[in-house]
């Protein structure tokens, strides 16, 4: 880190500067035109380190991104950092003419860094020394009060204001604008699934209907195929007795008459056997057709259900 810092060709450190205090953030700057909105100085999370100079008596906060300075900012006592999330603080800069933002990835990180601000904040009261002692000062507990003094404490202060209300400002419209446009869809989806859900019930109402029709036909040919079958049955026995008997003319014309019978009998029942296969299949074919549509409902009732909640 030491060795990126001094790399950098837009900064400059003395041998007494040295770091006091490291953490990782993303950084951000307020939009310089609109002075509403955050422009990132990052793409991810970078180094942010405080630095002091035991030769000058000055702290500066200092982030390096490759070897482009992101922030430098040297702390004064007019300056004041506040918290506009929990995860989410800000300061001002008047010499960078700036507003400088940083996003942490919890809040613990953050009330750290707040912390440290404050300490060396209060440590830059004392004003700057001639000559150093060659170690930072005690910040830890030092809570030494002065009043703010100077026209760079008011402009800090009113930046810090305007800034954080534009930036509570935003976050609530993009969350209401969210929220407007989930509403919508949940609206618009509800209507779409009670169309396709009464659409299904409408399908499988004359599913069933023409089951129970088909199934009632069934019923009616099994009992015209077993009639069928009694008369094929008394056909051939009366037709096995005459072809035993003395072979008058009046039985073999009856026989024949019987053999066309029993000719016309095995058609129709060959028609019945094969109009009984196809509606047994129909029946296969409705059945299933039932059970995907009523599969559908139940997936789409669940998914109504889970985008209501």
């Amino acid at each position: 880190m030491i060795v990126e810092l001094i790399c950098s060709s837009t900064l400059h450190f003395t041998m007494g500067e040295q770091p006091i205090f490291t953490t990782r953030a993303h950084v951000f700057r307020i939009d310089p035109v609109s002075k509403k909105n955050w422009l990132p100085s990052s793409k991810q999370a970078v180094n942010i380190s405080y630095f002091y100079d035991n030769t000058k008596n000055i702290y500066r906060i200092i982030s390096v991104d490759g070897s482009k300075a992101i922030i430098n900012s040297t702390i004064n006592p007019s300056m004041s950092f506040t918290k506009t999330s929990q995860k989410f603080g800000q300061w001002s800069d008047s010499k960078a003419s700036t507003v400088y933002g940083l996003g942490f990835s919890t809040e613990a990180e953050l009330n750290k860094f707040v912390e440290k601000f404050n300490e060396v904040k209060e440590a830059t009261k004392g004003g700057p020394s001639e000559k150093g002692s060659g170690e930072p000062p005690n910040i830890v507990n030092s809570h030494v009060h002065h009043d703010r003094t100077g026209s760079g404490s008011s402009n800090d202060s009113s930046n810090v204001v305007m800034v954080t209300s534009a930036a509570k400002d935003s976050q609530l419209k993009y969350e209401n604008d969210r929220l407007k446009i989930a509403l919508a869809q949940s609206s618009a989806n509800a209507k779409k699934w009670e169309l396709e859900l009464q659409t299904l019930k409408n399908n499988n109402a004359r599913l069933t209907t023409a089951l129970q029709e088909s199934t009632a036909n069934v019923e009616e040919w099994k009992k015209q195929l077993s009639a069928y079958k009694e008369d094929n049955a008394r056909l051939k026995k009366r037709n096995s007795d005459l072809e035993t008997g003395q072979g008058e003319s009046s039985l073999l014309q009856d026989k024949n008459d019987l053999q066309q019978q029993l000719q016309a009998l095995s058609l129709a029942h060959k028609t019945k056997e094969k109009e009984t296969h196809e509606l047994h299949l129909r029946l296969e074919a409705a059945a299933h057709n039932q059970m995907e549509q009523s599969q559908l409902r139940i997936m789409l009732q669940v998914s109504f259900y889970a985008s209501v909640l």
